[in-house]
């Protein structure tokens, strides 16, 4: 079995199988950028339209999405030589083999995303719009806000996730020192306007 892997014919199939379980064993222990879901989710709409959606892109994360590809690959690429060397006597060529496991992995790849879109959760995604931040509560973390001045402040999101927004006062006057809580009520683009959490109760005047 070992001399089969290490087979020149059969690198190219054991290096995406190895490389698959390196991605879930990093995902395993946690030390990746997150859960399958974080963050890398793709829109099959932008761009690829109904390639993309044919491949499964846009139903399941795309880290899923590749170890299910680099899975399917190797497999069927170590299958097809045995295959090959079965009936021909030796194995195919890397340069006829790789490109063959390609196009027959394509779309395997996408029944297996149709298959794994059923049984994922679909709310695994931590990626959020910017608007839902307003209303949560930041601490200043860099610097003095002021109206005008505004300060670099960290806010955790629903999913707990760490942000570092820039805020500054809501209106003229108050001042946000670094470790202050501050409750941000508005967005102008990246610019977060902010209150102090005792103001939360006072009416606001808006510039």
């Amino acid at each position: 079995m070992l001399a089969t892997f290490a087979a020149p014919e059969n690198m190219v199939f054991a290096a995406a199988l190895v490389l698959m379980l390196l991605i879930g064993a990093v995902e395993a222990v946690g030390l990746g950028a997150g859960s399958f879901g974080a963050d890398l989710h793709a829109d099959a709409d932008a761009g690829g339209g109904d390639l993309l959606a044919w491949l499964g892109v846009g139903r399941v994360p795309l880290l899923v999405l590749l170890v299910a590809f680099l899975a399917i690959f190797g497999l069927l690429g170590l299958a097809g030589q045995q295959l090959a060397a079965a009936l021909t006597g030796a194995p195919l060529t890397p340069w006829i083999a790789v490109p063959a496991a390609v196009v027959a992995s394509l779309p395997l790849t996408g029944v297996a995303a149709r298959a794994l879109a059923r049984v994922l959760p679909q709310d695994e995604t931590s990626a959020i719009e910017l608007d839902e931040l307003v209303g949560r509560s930041a601490v200043i973390v860099t610097g003095r806000a002021e109206y005008g001045s505004p300060a670099r402040a960290r806010i955790e999101d629903r999913h707990g996730q760490v942000h570092y927004l820039m805020v500054e006062p809501d209106r003229p006057g108050p001042l946000f020192r670094e470790g202050e809580p501050v409750l941000l009520v508005r967005r102008k683009g990246h610019l977060f306007r902010a209150i102090a959490r005792g103001d939360a109760l006072l009416p606001r005047l808006d510039p």
